[in-house]
Parts: C-alpha cells; structure tokens; sequence
C-alpha cells in the first residue's frame, strides 16, 4: 500500500487493467536512456534497502548516511527512507553511469516495475490485490518499441517477485497504524528503524539482548536470522507485528 502522496499520483495516471497489454523496451541505444533516473523522489523500503546495502558491501549505517535521506512520517511514527540524489543539476541517481545501472540486478523495486507503477489493498483473506498504472512521461521512447507486456508478465520479467513479499508485508504494517489512528510511540519508531534498515546492527542487537530468550524460535530458524539478512528481516517484521498488535502467525512469545 503507497503512501498517500503516491496514490495521489497513481490516481492520477491510466490504470493497466487486468488482462490489458502495454508496448514498452529499455535498452542501450534507445535516444531516452537513463533519462528516467534522474530527479527521483525514490522511496526505499527495507529490501530495497537490504539488496543495495549487499550490492555495496557497506554496513547499514554507512550506507543510510551516505546514500538517504530520511524523516518521520507523522501518520505512522516509523521512519521513511529516501535514495539522496547527486548534487547537481540534473540530480541523478547515484548509482546510474552512462552505460545504465551500476547495480542492476539490485535496483530497488520501484526501479524495476518502471515504467509501471504498483499499488496494493488488503484482499480480506491475507494477502493483497494489485492495480498497475502506466507512467508514461514525454521523453520516454520505450513506449514505441514493438515489446508487449501486462503488468504480471512484466513484473516477472524485472525480477520484482523477489521484492514483493517483503514489502507488501511491511506496507501492511504501515496500513495497520494508520488504521488505528495514531502514530507509534517515539521509542517504537527507533526500534522500527533498526530491526528494519539496519539489519546488521539488528543482528548484533537480539545476539547481545538474548531476544531468542524470549520467543519460542527454534535453533535452525535462529542461525538462519544470525547469518542471512533476508531471515533476519522476516524476523524483524514477526517481531514489530507482536510488539505493535500483540500477535503475529510466526512467531509467539514463551510462557
């Protein structure tokens, strides 16, 4: 589920309805190239964040200094993340070069659904419903090219299955504040942004706190979140989702 400003936009834009097809193809030596990745105002969730701090080989308080900006968002208290642009006049993407992207195959995900946009609602049975909408924008060329798509053949196509998971279960979490009217506390937000984006330091943080301790968690699922960031995340949302509802399907505290 987008924050409010992004429905806004996606409203705005035609929607790609189930079954229908768009032509588009980005490549090398199309005249448009690279001309989609400069002055973003790019979201990054926590896998986006996770792939491209793995991509860098950087520890996560280094990359979010180097490479985000962030602030609190007042409907929900948690922290958003957005990917700091180059200073200059263009503002592009840091990680763009003129032969494409640097880090290609871990571009966040609103990278690879371009030149679509993806929007999410609870479908009442535990998972979501997706809408696609197409941003077309006038400097695009893609749009001419011969290649047809509907928005799961293409999402398949970008690799954007790996990302959908992870963020469509902490959107939901998003949703779930924001239904109950009022912000996490103060506390809760910290908590949230380092069991989220800072995956490395969360680690260290439930070795030095015991948190295993706490929760019935069983050895082969504890070295799993010790060693690999993708588990340590599941992990973390288990974890904010018993703290923030008192209940969550994977994971329960003892005794």
């Amino acid at each position: 589920m987008p924050n409010d400003e992004t429905k806004e936009f996606l409203a705005s834009l035609p929607e790609l309805e189930e079954g229908k097809t768009y032509k588009f193809k980005c490549y090398p030596g199309i005249s448009c190239f690279n001309a989609c990745c400069s002055d973003l105002n790019l979201i990054l969730t926590p896998y986006d964040i996770l792939r491209l701090r793995r991509a860098l080989s950087q520890g996560s308080v280094e990359f979010l200094r180097l490479h985000t900006t962030m602030h609190k968002c007042e409907d929900t208290g948690f922290p958003e993340f957005h990917l700091r642009m180059n200073d200059n006049k263009a503002r592009s993407c840091p990680f763009v070069t003129p032969e494409g992207c640097s880090l290609y195959e871990n571009r966040p995900g609103a990278c690879r659904m371009y030149p679509l946009g993806r929007a999410t609602r609870p479908d009442g049975k535990g998972g979501v419903c997706e809408q696609f909408f197409i941003v077309q924008e006038d400097h695009c060329r893609g749009f001419e090219e011969k290649d047809e798509w509907t928005g799961m053949s293409w999402k398949e196509d970008q690799g954007f299955e790996a990302y959908t998971s992870s963020n469509d279960r902490y959107m939901n979490i998003l949703a779930r504040i924001k239904q109950r009217g009022a912000p996490v506390p103060e506390k809760m937000g910290h908590m949230a942004t380092l069991a989220f984006y800072k995956l490395d330091e969360f680690q260290r943080f439930i070795t030095h706190m015991r948190v295993f301790s706490r929760f019935d968690v069983d050895e082969a699922r504890q070295k799993a979140i010790l060693e690999d960031e993708e588990a340590a995340l599941e992990f973390a949302m288990d974890w904010i989702e018993l703290m923030l509802f008192e209940s969550t399907p994977n994971l329960k505290a003892k005794g």
